[in-house]
Protein backbone atom coordinates (compact mmCIF):
# COMPACT_ATOMS: atom_id res chain seq x y z
CA UNK A 1 0.00 0.00 0.00
CA UNK A 2 2.87 2.21 -0.61
CA UNK A 3 1.77 3.93 -3.40
CA UNK A 4 -1.15 5.28 -1.18
CA UNK A 5 1.40 8.10 0.40
CA UNK A 6 1.18 9.39 -2.98
CA UNK A 7 -2.23 10.00 -3.23
CA UNK A 8 -3.47 13.83 -2.26
CA UNK A 9 -6.64 14.38 0.30
CA UNK A 10 -8.77 15.20 -2.65
CA UNK A 11 -7.83 11.65 -3.90
CA UNK A 12 -8.21 9.56 -0.59
CA UNK A 13 -11.02 10.65 -0.03
CA UNK A 14 -12.74 9.97 -3.67
CA UNK A 15 -11.30 6.47 -2.80
CA UNK A 16 -12.87 6.18 0.32
CA UNK A 17 -16.00 6.87 -1.14
CA UNK A 18 -15.44 4.24 -4.12
CA UNK A 19 -14.18 2.04 -1.85
CA UNK A 20 -11.03 1.57 -3.54
CA UNK A 21 -8.83 1.94 -0.13
CA UNK A 22 -9.94 2.13 3.34
CA UNK A 23 -8.99 4.55 5.90
CA UNK A 24 -6.90 1.97 7.46
CA UNK A 25 -4.77 1.42 4.67
CA UNK A 26 -4.51 5.05 4.05
CA UNK A 27 -3.06 5.60 7.37
CA UNK A 28 -1.08 2.54 7.77
CA UNK A 29 1.00 3.28 5.02
CA UNK A 30 1.07 7.02 6.31
CA UNK A 31 2.45 5.93 9.32
CA UNK A 32 5.15 3.70 7.76
CA UNK A 33 6.39 6.22 5.82
CA UNK A 34 6.70 8.59 8.78
CA UNK A 35 8.61 5.82 10.35
CA UNK A 36 10.62 5.20 7.15
CA UNK A 37 11.86 9.21 7.10
CA UNK A 38 12.15 10.43 10.78
CA UNK A 39 15.61 8.73 11.06
CA UNK A 40 16.64 11.06 7.94
CA UNK A 41 14.87 14.11 8.69
CA UNK A 42 13.10 14.43 11.86
CA UNK A 43 10.05 15.69 11.32
CA UNK A 44 8.14 14.43 14.08
CA UNK A 45 8.32 14.80 17.12
CA UNK A 46 6.22 12.38 18.52
CA UNK A 47 3.94 9.92 16.30
CA UNK A 48 0.94 7.93 17.67
CA UNK A 49 0.23 4.76 15.83
CA UNK A 50 -2.11 3.48 18.33
CA UNK A 51 -4.50 5.77 18.12
CA UNK A 52 -4.28 6.66 14.56
CA UNK A 53 -5.15 2.77 13.84
CA UNK A 54 -8.16 3.34 16.26
CA UNK A 55 -9.29 6.80 14.31
CA UNK A 56 -9.09 4.76 11.17
CA UNK A 57 -10.66 1.91 11.93
CA UNK A 58 -13.39 3.77 12.85
CA UNK A 59 -13.34 5.86 9.75
CA UNK A 60 -13.48 2.66 8.17
CA UNK A 61 -16.53 1.87 9.29
CA UNK A 62 -18.31 5.05 8.81
CA UNK A 63 -17.09 4.93 5.30
CA UNK A 64 -18.42 1.45 4.91
CA UNK A 65 -21.98 2.87 5.95
CA UNK A 66 -21.51 5.18 3.74
CA UNK A 67 -22.06 7.54 6.90
CA UNK A 68 -18.65 9.69 6.95
CA UNK A 69 -18.17 12.22 9.87
CA UNK A 70 -17.39 14.98 7.38
CA UNK A 71 -15.13 16.49 4.70
CA UNK A 72 -11.76 14.78 5.86
CA UNK A 73 -13.05 11.90 7.13
CA UNK A 74 -9.84 8.98 7.57
CA UNK A 75 -7.39 11.54 5.63
CA UNK A 76 -3.59 11.13 7.82
CA UNK A 77 -3.00 14.54 8.93
CA UNK A 78 -0.48 15.65 11.57
CA UNK A 79 -0.19 18.88 13.55
CA UNK A 80 2.59 21.18 14.02
CA UNK A 81 3.59 20.91 17.96
CA UNK A 82 2.54 24.50 18.27
CA UNK A 83 -1.26 23.84 18.42
CA UNK A 84 -3.06 22.08 21.61
CA UNK A 85 -4.41 18.77 20.76
CA UNK A 86 -5.61 16.83 23.43
CA UNK A 87 -4.71 13.75 24.31
CA UNK A 88 -0.76 14.36 24.76
CA UNK A 89 1.47 17.53 25.52
CA UNK A 90 2.33 20.63 23.30
CA UNK A 91 5.72 21.32 24.20
CA UNK A 92 6.25 24.00 22.02
CA UNK A 93 9.69 22.98 21.26
CA UNK A 94 11.07 23.85 24.19
CA UNK A 95 12.40 22.12 27.88
CA UNK A 96 10.81 24.92 29.92
CA UNK A 97 7.48 23.15 28.86
CA UNK A 98 5.98 20.44 31.60
CA UNK A 99 4.50 17.28 30.24
CA UNK A 100 2.28 16.83 32.95
CA UNK A 101 -0.93 18.19 32.85
CA UNK A 102 -4.29 17.13 31.69
CA UNK A 103 -3.89 18.29 27.94
CA UNK A 104 -7.55 17.71 27.24
CA UNK A 105 -8.25 20.61 25.20
CA UNK A 106 -7.91 20.85 21.08
CA UNK A 107 -6.89 24.48 19.37
CA UNK A 108 -10.07 25.43 17.21
CA UNK A 109 -8.50 24.21 13.82
CA UNK A 110 -7.66 20.95 15.44
CA UNK A 111 -10.85 20.50 17.02
CA UNK A 112 -12.48 20.91 13.35
CA UNK A 113 -10.45 18.61 11.67
CA UNK A 114 -11.40 15.76 14.29
CA UNK A 115 -15.41 16.73 14.04
CA UNK A 116 -14.58 15.91 10.71
CA UNK A 117 -13.18 12.73 11.12
CA UNK A 118 -9.60 13.39 10.39
CA UNK A 119 -7.00 10.62 11.64
CA UNK A 120 -4.05 12.47 13.66
CA UNK A 121 -0.88 10.49 13.03
CA UNK A 122 1.22 12.88 15.12
CA UNK A 123 2.85 15.88 16.12
CA UNK A 124 5.29 17.75 14.15
CA UNK A 125 8.62 19.60 14.54
CA UNK A 126 9.02 23.34 15.21
CA UNK A 127 11.94 25.57 16.94
CA UNK A 128 11.22 26.55 20.18
CA UNK A 129 7.74 28.29 20.50
CA UNK A 130 8.26 28.95 16.62
CA UNK A 131 10.29 31.43 16.92
CA UNK A 132 12.71 31.62 13.64
CA UNK A 133 12.55 30.53 10.16
CA UNK A 134 14.56 27.16 10.41
CA UNK A 135 13.32 24.02 12.53
CA UNK A 136 15.83 22.94 15.29
CA UNK A 137 15.00 23.24 18.99
CA UNK A 138 16.14 22.00 22.44
CA UNK A 139 13.48 19.37 22.62
CA UNK A 140 13.66 17.50 18.55
CA UNK A 141 17.63 18.85 17.42
CA UNK A 142 17.38 19.46 13.83
CA UNK A 143 15.23 18.80 11.24
CA UNK A 144 16.05 18.50 7.44
CA UNK A 145 15.56 19.38 3.76
CA UNK A 146 13.72 16.00 1.81
CA UNK A 147 15.79 17.07 -1.34
CA UNK A 148 19.55 17.30 0.55
CA UNK A 149 19.50 15.89 4.15
CA UNK A 150 22.62 18.77 4.47
CA UNK A 151 20.34 21.52 4.28
CA UNK A 152 17.67 22.81 6.42
CA UNK A 153 13.60 22.49 5.90
CA UNK A 154 13.10 25.96 6.81
CA UNK A 155 10.85 27.33 9.81
CA UNK A 156 9.06 27.18 12.11
CA UNK A 157 6.97 24.95 10.29
CA UNK A 158 9.68 22.69 9.27
CA UNK A 159 8.30 19.12 10.52
CA UNK A 160 4.99 19.85 8.87
CA UNK A 161 6.66 20.49 5.47
CA UNK A 162 8.96 17.93 5.45
CA UNK A 163 6.53 15.64 6.13
CA UNK A 164 3.68 16.37 3.66
CA UNK A 165 6.83 16.38 1.09
CA UNK A 166 7.68 12.79 2.03
CA UNK A 167 4.20 11.64 1.68
CA UNK A 168 3.68 10.90 5.59
CA UNK A 169 0.24 12.27 5.30
CA UNK A 170 -1.00 14.94 2.83
CA UNK A 171 -2.23 17.43 4.66
CA UNK A 172 -0.57 19.22 7.90
CA UNK A 173 -1.78 22.22 9.93
CA UNK A 174 1.35 24.76 10.35
CA UNK A 175 1.51 28.17 11.84
CA UNK A 176 2.60 31.55 10.19
CA UNK A 177 3.69 34.86 12.52
CA UNK A 178 6.75 36.04 9.56
CA UNK A 179 6.44 32.97 6.76
CA UNK A 180 6.64 29.97 8.54
CA UNK A 181 4.34 27.90 6.92
CA UNK A 182 5.58 29.68 3.44
CA UNK A 183 9.18 29.68 4.22
CA UNK A 184 9.22 25.89 4.86
CA UNK A 185 6.84 24.95 1.62
CA UNK A 186 8.63 26.80 -0.65
CA UNK A 187 12.27 25.31 0.75
CA UNK A 188 10.43 21.30 0.48
CA UNK A 189 8.79 22.41 -2.54
CA UNK A 190 4.92 21.57 -1.34
CA UNK A 191 1.78 24.13 -0.97
CA UNK A 192 1.03 26.46 2.17
CA UNK A 193 -1.47 29.06 2.74
CA UNK A 194 -1.29 31.78 5.24
CA UNK A 195 -5.11 33.11 5.29
CA UNK A 196 -6.25 36.23 5.96
CA UNK A 197 -5.36 36.78 9.81
CA UNK A 198 -8.71 35.53 11.82
CA UNK A 199 -9.98 33.53 8.84
CA UNK A 200 -9.01 30.48 11.17
CA UNK A 201 -9.43 31.01 14.27
CA UNK A 202 -6.45 30.73 17.03
CA UNK A 203 -6.34 29.37 20.76
CA UNK A 204 -4.61 30.15 23.26
CA UNK A 205 -3.99 33.45 21.49
CA UNK A 206 -0.27 33.91 20.36
CA UNK A 207 2.10 35.70 22.55
CA UNK A 208 3.37 37.02 19.08
CA UNK A 209 -0.51 38.59 18.56
CA UNK A 210 -1.91 39.29 15.08
CA UNK A 211 0.78 38.73 13.28
CA UNK A 212 0.38 34.79 13.95
CA UNK A 213 -2.09 33.26 11.44
CA UNK A 214 -2.97 28.96 11.16
CA UNK A 215 -2.78 27.58 7.73
CA UNK A 216 -2.71 24.49 5.79
CA UNK A 217 0.44 22.88 4.55
CA UNK A 218 -0.50 20.07 1.58
CA UNK A 219 0.26 18.62 -1.72
CA UNK A 220 -1.39 20.92 -3.51
CA UNK A 221 -4.10 24.13 -3.49
CA UNK A 222 -6.92 22.14 -4.15
CA UNK A 223 -5.57 20.28 -0.59
CA UNK A 224 -5.03 23.08 0.54
CA UNK A 225 -9.42 24.33 -0.05
CA UNK A 226 -10.29 21.45 1.21
CA UNK A 227 -8.75 21.60 4.48
CA UNK A 228 -9.82 25.25 4.76
CA UNK A 229 -13.28 24.29 3.89
CA UNK A 230 -12.88 22.33 7.55
CA UNK A 231 -10.44 24.58 9.43
CA UNK A 232 -11.66 28.19 8.96
CA UNK A 233 -15.50 28.01 10.58
CA UNK A 234 -15.83 30.68 13.89
CA UNK A 235 -14.71 29.46 17.31
CA UNK A 236 -16.13 31.57 20.39
CA UNK A 237 -12.55 30.88 21.84
CA UNK A 238 -10.85 33.09 19.63
CA UNK A 239 -12.77 36.91 20.03
CA UNK A 240 -10.58 38.37 16.85
CA UNK A 241 -12.25 35.39 14.78
CA UNK A 242 -13.82 36.01 11.50
CA UNK A 243 -17.62 34.85 10.65
CA UNK A 244 -18.42 31.52 8.39
CA UNK A 245 -16.64 31.87 4.75
CA UNK A 246 -18.65 33.39 2.16
CA UNK A 247 -19.05 29.43 0.22
CA UNK A 248 -16.77 26.01 0.00
CA UNK A 249 -12.91 27.15 -0.77
CA UNK A 250 -12.93 23.51 -2.79
CA UNK A 251 -15.87 24.57 -4.90
CA UNK A 252 -14.19 27.70 -5.75
CA UNK A 253 -11.24 26.79 -7.46
CA UNK A 254 -12.54 25.95 -10.79
CA UNK A 255 -12.92 30.45 -12.00
CA UNK A 256 -9.37 30.14 -13.09
CA UNK A 257 -7.20 33.35 -14.05
CA UNK A 258 -8.50 34.74 -17.38
CA UNK A 259 -9.04 38.63 -16.93
CA UNK A 260 -6.91 38.79 -13.57
CA UNK A 261 -5.03 41.78 -12.65
CA UNK A 262 -1.75 40.51 -11.81
CA UNK A 263 0.89 42.65 -10.24
CA UNK A 264 4.65 40.81 -10.57
CA UNK A 265 7.39 42.41 -8.20
CA UNK A 266 10.19 40.09 -8.29
CA UNK A 267 12.22 41.88 -6.34
CA UNK A 268 9.90 44.02 -4.48
CA UNK A 269 11.84 47.22 -6.42
CA UNK A 270 15.28 46.33 -5.98
CA UNK A 271 15.03 46.09 -2.68
CA UNK A 272 15.55 42.02 -2.46
CA UNK A 273 18.61 40.53 -4.11
CA UNK A 274 17.22 37.14 -6.24
CA UNK A 275 19.47 34.04 -6.49
CA UNK A 276 19.03 34.10 -10.53
CA UNK A 277 17.92 30.15 -10.09
CA UNK A 278 15.07 31.74 -8.03
CA UNK A 279 14.09 34.61 -10.31
CA UNK A 280 14.43 32.28 -13.68
CA UNK A 281 12.23 29.93 -11.71
CA UNK A 282 9.34 32.61 -10.27
CA UNK A 283 9.34 33.89 -14.12
CA UNK A 284 8.77 31.09 -16.11
CA UNK A 285 5.82 30.45 -13.37
CA UNK A 286 4.52 34.12 -14.00
CA UNK A 287 5.09 33.52 -17.83
CA UNK A 288 2.49 30.68 -16.94
CA UNK A 289 -0.20 33.13 -15.64
CA UNK A 290 0.09 35.06 -18.54
CA UNK A 291 -0.45 32.30 -21.51
CA UNK A 292 -3.44 31.35 -18.85
CA UNK A 293 -5.18 34.86 -19.53
CA UNK A 294 -4.27 37.27 -17.02
CA UNK A 295 -3.07 40.44 -17.46
CA UNK A 296 0.33 40.16 -15.86
CA UNK A 297 2.06 43.73 -15.40
CA UNK A 298 5.34 44.16 -13.52
CA UNK A 299 4.78 46.22 -10.79
CA UNK A 300 5.99 47.35 -7.12
CA UNK A 301 4.22 47.99 -3.83
CA UNK A 302 4.61 50.86 -2.48
CA UNK A 303 6.75 50.57 0.71
CA UNK A 304 10.39 50.25 2.29
CA UNK A 305 11.18 47.14 4.24
CA UNK A 306 9.36 47.52 7.57
CA UNK A 307 11.54 44.99 9.53
CA UNK A 308 12.60 47.27 12.20
CA UNK A 309 8.75 47.46 13.04
CA UNK A 310 8.31 44.21 12.68
CA UNK A 311 11.44 43.37 15.07
CA UNK A 312 9.89 45.71 17.44
CA UNK A 313 6.56 43.14 16.94
CA UNK A 314 8.42 39.89 17.13
CA UNK A 315 11.12 40.22 19.50
CA UNK A 316 8.14 42.05 22.13
CA UNK A 317 6.39 38.48 21.78
CA UNK A 318 9.04 36.88 22.39
CA UNK A 319 9.89 38.46 25.70
CA UNK A 320 6.40 38.11 26.64
CA UNK A 321 5.92 34.01 25.87
CA UNK A 322 9.13 33.65 28.24
CA UNK A 323 7.91 35.91 30.45
CA UNK A 324 6.98 33.59 33.34
CA UNK A 325 10.47 31.80 33.35
CA UNK A 326 12.69 32.30 35.68
CA UNK A 327 16.54 32.48 35.34
CA UNK A 328 17.07 28.92 35.76
CA UNK A 329 14.54 28.09 33.51
CA UNK A 330 15.79 30.82 31.08
CA UNK A 331 19.12 28.89 30.39
CA UNK A 332 17.27 26.35 29.40
CA UNK A 333 16.30 28.49 25.98
CA UNK A 334 17.75 28.36 22.67
CA UNK A 335 20.56 30.87 22.91
CA UNK A 336 19.18 32.99 19.81
CA UNK A 337 15.69 32.67 20.93
CA UNK A 338 17.47 34.04 25.12
CA UNK A 339 19.00 36.81 22.75
CA UNK A 340 15.93 38.49 20.80
CA UNK A 341 14.01 38.31 24.64
CA UNK A 342 16.59 40.48 26.08
CA UNK A 343 16.51 42.78 22.91
CA UNK A 344 11.95 42.67 23.33
CA UNK A 345 11.93 43.29 27.26
CA UNK A 346 14.02 47.15 26.13
CA UNK A 347 11.39 47.85 24.13
CA UNK A 348 8.60 50.65 25.79
CA UNK A 349 5.21 50.48 24.88
CA UNK A 350 5.54 53.67 23.12
CA UNK A 351 7.84 51.59 20.86
CA UNK A 352 5.81 49.26 20.50
CA UNK A 353 2.66 51.42 19.14
CA UNK A 354 5.36 53.10 16.95
CA UNK A 355 5.84 49.76 15.13
CA UNK A 356 2.22 49.06 15.23
CA UNK A 357 1.78 52.27 13.40
CA UNK A 358 4.28 51.64 11.11
CA UNK A 359 1.66 48.35 10.37
CA UNK A 360 -1.06 50.50 9.97
CA UNK A 361 0.88 52.23 7.07
CA UNK A 362 1.46 49.22 5.25
CA UNK A 363 -1.52 48.12 5.09
CA UNK A 364 -3.33 51.18 4.29
CA UNK A 365 -0.67 51.46 1.09
CA UNK A 366 -1.41 47.56 0.04
CA UNK A 367 -5.16 47.86 0.63
CA UNK A 368 -4.66 51.02 -2.44
CA UNK A 369 -2.01 48.65 -4.20
CA UNK A 370 -4.95 46.26 -4.38
CA UNK A 371 -7.12 48.89 -5.90
CA UNK A 372 -5.67 48.62 -8.76
CA UNK A 373 -4.22 44.52 -8.86
CA UNK A 374 -6.01 41.78 -7.88
CA UNK A 375 -2.81 39.55 -6.71
CA UNK A 376 0.69 40.77 -6.14
CA UNK A 377 3.21 37.87 -7.20
CA UNK A 378 6.52 37.90 -5.59
CA UNK A 379 9.25 34.83 -5.37
CA UNK A 380 8.27 33.73 -1.63
CA UNK A 381 12.33 33.39 -0.90
CA UNK A 382 15.20 34.68 -2.54
CA UNK A 383 16.80 31.94 -1.82
CA UNK A 384 16.84 28.04 -2.07
CA UNK A 385 17.74 25.95 1.32
CA UNK A 386 20.68 26.24 2.79
CA UNK A 387 23.15 24.45 5.28
CA UNK A 388 21.03 22.87 8.48
CA UNK A 389 22.58 22.55 12.10
CA UNK A 390 21.85 23.34 15.54
CA UNK A 391 21.79 27.38 15.74
CA UNK A 392 21.94 27.88 11.97
CA UNK A 393 19.66 30.89 11.40
CA UNK A 394 21.46 32.30 8.43
CA UNK A 395 23.08 30.93 5.66
CA UNK A 396 26.88 30.82 5.87
CA UNK A 397 28.64 34.06 4.48
CA UNK A 398 25.61 35.76 4.43
CA UNK A 399 26.52 38.48 6.84
CA UNK A 400 23.22 38.32 7.97
CA UNK A 401 22.20 38.38 12.23
CA UNK A 402 18.77 37.27 12.58
CA UNK A 403 16.05 35.18 10.04
CA UNK A 404 14.60 38.04 8.90
CA UNK A 405 17.47 38.93 7.06
CA UNK A 406 16.39 36.27 4.05
CA UNK A 407 13.01 36.31 4.36
CA UNK A 408 11.92 39.83 3.25
CA UNK A 409 9.20 38.52 0.92
CA UNK A 410 6.83 36.70 3.82
CA UNK A 411 7.19 38.61 7.07
CA UNK A 412 5.59 41.94 5.45
CA UNK A 413 2.30 40.12 4.74
CA UNK A 414 2.35 39.44 8.31
CA UNK A 415 2.29 42.82 9.51
CA UNK A 416 -0.69 43.36 7.19
CA UNK A 417 -2.41 40.46 7.59
CA UNK A 418 -3.27 39.25 3.91
CA UNK A 419 -3.73 35.95 2.76
CA UNK A 420 -0.38 34.47 0.89
CA UNK A 421 0.45 31.02 -0.21
CA UNK A 422 3.45 28.98 -1.93
CA UNK A 423 3.38 27.35 -5.19
CA UNK A 424 6.28 25.37 -6.23
CA UNK A 425 7.34 26.39 -9.66
CA UNK A 426 10.54 24.78 -9.76
CA UNK A 427 14.04 23.94 -8.74
CA UNK A 428 17.57 25.47 -8.71
CA UNK A 429 20.64 24.30 -9.99
CA UNK A 430 21.29 22.31 -7.17
CA UNK A 431 17.92 20.86 -7.30
CA UNK A 432 16.28 22.27 -4.52
CA UNK A 433 12.96 23.68 -4.89
CA UNK A 434 11.93 27.11 -5.71
CA UNK A 435 8.80 28.64 -4.65
CA UNK A 436 6.40 31.23 -6.00
CA UNK A 437 4.57 33.55 -3.84
CA UNK A 438 0.65 34.67 -4.60
CA UNK A 439 -0.45 37.88 -1.95
CA UNK A 440 -4.16 38.75 -2.33
CA UNK A 441 -6.02 41.56 -0.64
CA UNK A 442 -7.46 41.03 2.69
CA UNK A 443 -10.67 38.30 2.34
CA UNK A 444 -9.38 37.51 -0.94
CA UNK A 445 -8.37 33.77 0.42
CA UNK A 446 -10.45 32.01 -2.37
CA UNK A 447 -8.79 33.97 -4.85
CA UNK A 448 -5.02 33.34 -3.87
CA UNK A 449 -6.26 29.33 -3.46
CA UNK A 450 -7.59 29.74 -7.57
CA UNK A 451 -4.77 31.53 -8.49
CA UNK A 452 -2.66 29.11 -7.16
CA UNK A 453 -4.73 26.19 -8.63
CA UNK A 454 -4.62 27.52 -12.27
CA UNK A 455 -1.03 26.80 -11.91
CA UNK A 456 -1.27 23.25 -10.73
CA UNK A 457 -4.00 22.49 -13.28
CA UNK A 458 -2.30 23.83 -16.31
CA UNK A 459 1.34 21.90 -14.88
CA UNK A 460 3.23 24.74 -14.28
CA UNK A 461 3.14 24.15 -10.43
CA UNK A 462 4.35 20.75 -8.73
CA UNK A 463 7.83 19.32 -9.07
CA UNK A 464 9.22 16.06 -8.65
CA UNK A 465 8.67 14.37 -5.13
CA UNK A 466 12.43 13.88 -3.30
CA UNK A 467 13.66 10.40 -3.54
CA UNK A 468 13.95 9.74 0.03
Amino acid sequence: MTELTELTAVRLVEGYRKGEFSPVDAVRAALRRAEEIQPAVNAFVRLDEEAALARAAESTGRWRRGEPAGLVDGVPVSVKDILLMRGGPTLRGSRTVSEAGAWDEDAPSVARLREHGAVFLGRTTTPEFGWKGVTDSPVSGVTRNPYDRSRTSGGSSGGSAAAVALGAGPLSLGTDGGGSVRIPGSFCGIFALKPTYGRVPLYPASAFGTLAHVGPMARDAADAALMMDVISGPDTRDWSGLGPAAGSYLDGLGGGVRGLRVAYSPSLGGQVAVRPGVAAAVRRGVEGLAALGAYVEEADPDFTDPVEAFHVLWFSGAARVTQRLGPRQRELLDPGLREIVGLGERFSALDYLAAVDVRMELGRRMGRFHDTYDVLVTPTMPITAFEAGVGVEVPGGSGQRRWTGWTPFTYPFNMTQQPAATVPVGVDGAGLPVGLQIIGARHQDALVLRTAHALYAAGIAGIARPSL
